[in-house]
């Protein structure tokens, strides 16, 4: 396999078995406040840089005494998590490793800070096989824009026609699509998107890495292509 090929993987819900962490940070933090978030809250969160559900957060109940200081909480709870719990989804490892026998370049985007993606990666045993991990953080923009993907892309040097992104959520497929990208959905749970939605937007919709290996991953690329 050409080495121009790349992959850009989501980091938690799609590498990292994590998104029920995020969840329960932030059911936490409406505790903490003393409310309850709602399923128009948790799919608003979803979509939000950190910064931004520190925003979110305080405006909606009040929590801490500004936005950052939500941010410093969500810090607080969340690292430790990743530096010593973090693991992979199952066969996520697998695939990675056989990608990097065939030649792919892979980064990861993601929209969880570097400390966190530098923690949970290395713990969960991803980092020898990335070429880059990019942060919405390190480009100013969350997934609604493409910008993360593009600085991930040209730091593997892959072209954009032979670069594929893998993701968890349907508003980031949507992105990506846009973007020109080609896309492989895997399923995590209804609250990043329904399995229905992740068929809808991705190129190929998988519920697990048990349902695509690397080799059978780089034969349907090339019958997509």
């Amino acid at each position: 396999m050409a080495a121009a090929q790349g992959v850009i993987f989501d980091c938690d819900g799609t590498l990292l078995d994590t998104m029920h962490t995020w969840r329960d940070v932030e059911d936490e933090l409406a505790r903490r406040a003393g409310g309850v978030l709602t399923k128009r809250d948790t799919d608003k969160l979803t979509t939000l840089t950190i910064p931004e559900a520190g925003e979110y957060l305080h405006e909606l109940f009040g929590l801490g005494e500004d936005g950052p200081h939500v941010v410093r909480m969500i810090d607080e709870l969340m690292l430790e998590h990743y530096r010593t719990q973090a693991h992979e989804r199952p066969g996520a490892l697998a695939f990675v490793q056989g990608l990097a026998e065939r030649g792919v370049a892979m980064s990861v985007a993601s929209s969880g800070p570097q400390a966190y993606l530098q923690a949970g990666l290395e713990h969960a045993g991803f980092m020898p096989y990335l070429q880059a991990v990019v942060s919405v953080n390190d480009v100013g923009a969350s997934k609604r824009e493409p910008a993360v993907y593009h600085r991930a892309r040209a730091l593997m040097g892959t072209p954009l026609a032979a670069t594929w992104g893998f993701e968890d959520s349907s508003y980031a497929l949507r992105t990506l699509r846009a973007a020109g990208y080609r896309s492989v959905g895997v399923y995590d749970c209804d609250l990043a998107g329904t399995f229905d939605d992740l068929q809808a937007t991705a190129d190929i919709a998988v519920r697990g890495f048990d349902e695509l290996t690397a080799e059978d991953f780089l034969a349907k690329t090339q019958l997509i292509a």
